[in-house]
């Protein structure tokens, strides 16, 4: 007879891992249902300042914990997809009980609910990579300092394309703090903490410049 030896470590390994993954799964889609439940439920009531900062940053910062506690990249896909839908299903189902049939309840239009939903899952995806230890973990940590940073400078600035009036200065101090917080928070060692930031700070102004410019209509596009 052949004498087969099994390494039962190795599948007790496997089963926690597999368990793991359908615990973060489960996780996300929950995650996602809350916060959406939660936010049209929270939407009009309360001080104005906290339906600022809830939508979009508390969505973000679904997407960005689901991301980074991925156990790879497609599952980092897979989940960050799943707590967006589950967030916009929970946001549609609590605004179709009050009599609100809308598809725009997350980002307030339908090109913003688009928006949105692809930022959502884009950020997931650069959280999964800011675990990396080298320059590339340093530049997915920057970039997401940059999507946060630039969102807050568009929503503070008169005249340009999203901005809200109340939204500063609380709401985008807070935020904007956050936000830098969050780079540093996401790299272990201080040069990559430096080059994140160095990199956000750097991109967020050229952000800012280019759209300043199409408001402006240096920068003659159509949207």
């Amino acid at each position: 007879m052949n004498n087969t030896s099994i390494d039962y470590a190795d599948l007790a390994e496997y089963d926690r891992r597999q368990r793991c993954i359908e615990r973060h799964l489960v996780a996300a889609f929950l995650g996602g249902f809350a916060v959406g439940l939660a936010g049209m439920f929270l939407a009009g009531k309360g001080p104005g300042w906290l339906g600022q900062i809830y939508d979009p940053y508390v969505y973000l910062a679904l997407s960005l914990s689901v991301g980074a506690t991925a156990s790879g990249f497609g599952w980092a896909l897979l989940t960050t997809f799943l707590a967006a839908a589950s967030t916009l299903v929970a946001a549609m189902g609590a605004s179709a009980l009050s009599g609100d049939l809308a598809f725009d309840v997350i980002g307030g239009s339908a090109a913003g609910l688009n928006w949105t939903i692809a930022l959502l899952v884009v950020l997931g995806l650069l959280a999964y990579a800011t675990r990396r230890d080298d320059v590339w973990g340093d530049l997915a940590a920057g970039a997401v300092g940059v999507a946060l940073i630039a969102d807050v400078v568009d929503r503070a600035t008169p005249g340009f394309i999203d901005s809200e009036r109340s939204f500063w200065p609380g709401p985008a101090l807070v935020v904007g703090l956050l936000s830098v917080a969050l780079v540093f928070l996401l790299r272990r060692k201080a040069r990559g903490r430096i080059r994140a930031l160095a990199l956000s700070a750097m991109f967020a102004g050229l952000f800012t410049v280019c759209l300043a410019a199409f408001v402006s209509g240096w920068i003659p596009l159509t949207v």
